[in-house]
Parts: structure tokens; sequence; C-alpha cells
């Protein structure tokens, strides 16, 4: 366990100027915790911009961020009133869905991923994955074809 631990440290050290970055942009970190031998965070952005900042300074720390899961949403509902004014419009996942309440959560496709990949990920069962196909059906045509910088609809 106290390996685990010292783990835990090194990878947040070597990840500080992420956090740095994500305090910068008003980016809300949610979770930072150890999933398998990887860092993983979980991070609320208030606009597409501050995503892509905190991505920019991931690469800078390891182009292959071989050591970290890093999912970021955007709700622009949380930027300052001056941002959310210079952006069009765009549809909002929060609130009731059509499922009755059913929570959403959106997921940025990132480079290796598939869906089975995605589905452990949230899920713990990479067999899951057409749950996540299934809620996505108006962006994917097939299970097996992703794209970087997609963003889908990951159903509870």
């Amino acid at each position: 366990m106290a390996q685990n631990d010292q783990r835990f440290e090194q990878l947040k050290q070597k990840y500080q100027s992420v956090q740095n970055t994500m305090a910068q942009h008003q980016v809300r970190l949610e979770n930072l915790n150890m999933q398998g031998d990887k860092l993983f965070m979980r991070a609320e952005a208030p606009s597409q911009e501050a995503k892509n900042r905190v991505w920019d300074q991931i690469k800078l720390v390891d182009p292959t961020y071989s050591d970290l899961v890093c999912d970021i949403s955007v709700n622009e509902s949380a930027a300052p009133q001056a941002q959310q004014q210079q952006q069009a419009p765009k549809t909002q996942t929060a609130g009731a869905g059509i499922g009755g309440g059913q929570a959403t959560r959106m997921y940025t496709v990132q480079s290796g991923d598939t869906l089975s990949k995605i589905s452990k990920q949230f899920y713990g069962n990479a067999n899951e994955y057409m749950k996540i196909f299934e809620a996505n059906r108006d962006r994917l045509q097939s299970p097996d074809k992703i794209q970087v910088g997609q963003q889908l609809t990951i159903p509870e």
C-alpha cells in the first residue's frame, strides 16, 4: 500500500503543472486518484478552449500520457458571464434527459481510445461498450469507428 501511495505522490508531482493550468483556466478538478497504475483526473472545464489548454499542458509533460487517464468535460454554464457571451449557443446536457432524469456524462475521445476502452474506464467492464454506442447512435455509424475529439454521451 505504501508503494501505491508513493506512486500516487510521484504522479501528482509529475502532473503538477497540469493542475496549475487547470486552476489558471477555471477548470474544476473533481477527482484525482489512482486507477490501477495510472493517475486518474476527472475535471470540468468552463469552455472547450480551457479544456484544450489543459490537454496542451498534459502533452508537454508527457506526449504519450501513458501513466495518466484524464476525463475533462465541458460545462459552459459554469463559464464566467463574459466568456459565455462570446461563444455561440450550444446544446446543454444538464437536467432531465429523455430517460426521465437519467444522468449522462460527456467524454471526449482521445488518441488510442476504443468504445471498449472507454467502457472499461466508466463501467469497469469493456463488454459494456454497446451501451455507449446505443447512446450515441446519432453520432456513430459503427462501434468500431470513433474519432479523436468526438464528444460521446456516457450513460450511467
